[in-house]
């Protein structure tokens, strides 16, 4: 009896910890390491420390496990702090933080929104490291699926996006 009750456990602690999946966030730096070894596209969330519509994102629609499985199967997920000080070195050039009235912002964040600084925003990035697309705004799970997957698998090349769109099924 004592060893189907531990054997119970285990499964169930299995299933609970499989099931609580979460968004294995990366710097951009560890994101570009891995993609040299291992190409895959690569979504970036540009954030603020202060910002709301962020926080909600994370709470609301990263933490959700179809996002965060969908995430975690197709892309190096990269938490992008858009006034974050610290420098990145990309492609030989560094990118480093620059004052702008009481905040600032960093230049990387500036190059990859097209010095469009709307927070959250989200900027998926191919296995070559081009710039896709940069999506601004919050976005609930159940649009943000559907924009994951049109850039899941490269079918922003063969779709347009409102045909894409009105064909998705979701898995909400």
């Amino acid at each position: 009896m004592k060893k189907i009750l531990f054997i119970l456990i285990i499964v169930v602690s299995i299933a609970k910890s499989k099931a609580q999946e979460k968004v294995n966030w990366l710097t951009f730096e560890e994101a570009i390491a891995l993609n040299k070894n291992t190409p895959k596209p690569i979504l970036i969330d540009v954030y603020t420390d202060w910002c709301g519509w962020c926080k909600k994102m994370d709470s609301d629609t990263y933490s959700n496990q179809i996002i965060a499985k969908i995430i975690n199967d197709n892309f190096y997920a990269v938490k992008l702090d858009g006034e974050g000080k610290k420098d990145i070195i990309y492609k030989k050039q560094t990118f480093t933080f620059q004052e702008n009235g009481k905040k600032g912002y960093h230049e990387l964040a500036g190059a990859l929104l097209n010095g469009n600084l709307s927070y959250p925003a989200t900027v998926f990035m191919n296995k070559e490291e081009e710039l896709i697309q940069n999506v601004p705004g919050y976005h609930q799970k159940e649009e943000f699926e559907v924009l994951l997957t049109f850039f899941t698998n490269e079918n922003y090349k063969n779709y347009k996006w409102k045909d894409f769109e009105n064909n998705f099924k979701s898995n909400f």
